[in-house]
């Protein structure tokens, strides 16, 4: 990995990872009232990821917390497991703490990540990737990254499964509040790969 230099965060690599930590924060554990209200009152343009947005607002606004957290166990948790596992080493590998895993905390090591005291799952799920993803685009644990850095990470451990994990969410027979947060997901996943594809 290229050394991380001190930059300047742009506005538009904050919007980024507002996105990315607001992905990772909805799912990372189940809506409560404060974040159904925050979201309530998101707005979206006319593009895909605007009305996935604005659809989110709209439901956030009528759904309680209760039913977020019914949704989010059957969708996640569920008896013995939930409808999707939402983990890197099963969408590449179809098992739980595999290679994926591995490789990842090699580059938390080297990026001066570490998983927090209080979480026990494999760091390589969804909501930690996410949350990771905008903290290595503003510096949260250090200094800022380079693009280069940011795609390297996003190349490695977020673009060869989180879209497919974003659509599966998307189509989820549980999914009905977390629907639009796949389709969230899968178009900023769209966006952010063409983005570094043409950045490169």
């Amino acid at each position: 990995m290229t050394p991380a230099t001190d930059l300047a965060v742009s506005e538009e690599d904050r919007l980024r990872a507002d996105l990315y930590n607001f992905l990772g924060l909805i799912l990372a554990r189940p809506a409560d009232r404060m974040l159904l209200d925050q979201t309530a009152g998101l707005t979206g343009d006319d593009s895909d990821l605007g009305r996935a947005i604005t659809t989110l607002a709209k439901l956030a606004k009528v759904t309680k917390p209760a039913a977020v957290e019914s949704e989010y166990n059957r969708l996640f948790i569920g008896l013995g497991r939930g409808e999707l596992l939402p983990y890197a080493s099963y969408y590449l590998t179809g098992f739980l703490n595999e290679k994926p895993l591995a490789l990842l905390r090699q580059d938390m090591n080297r990026l001066g990540l570490e998983r927090a005291e209080n979480v026990f799952e494999p760091e390589d799920n969804i909501a930690s990737l996410m949350e990771m993803m905008g903290a290595v685009i503003v510096g949260r644990f250090g200094r800022t990254a380079a693009l280069e850095r940011q795609k390297e990470f996003f190349s490695r451990h977020i673009a060869p499964w989180a879209g497919h994990f974003f659509a599966d969410l998307e189509g989820a027979k549980n999914s009905v509040f977390y629907a639009p947060v796949g389709t969230i997901g899968r178009a900023f996943i769209e966006i952010e790969t063409e983005a570094f594809r043409l950045g490169s």
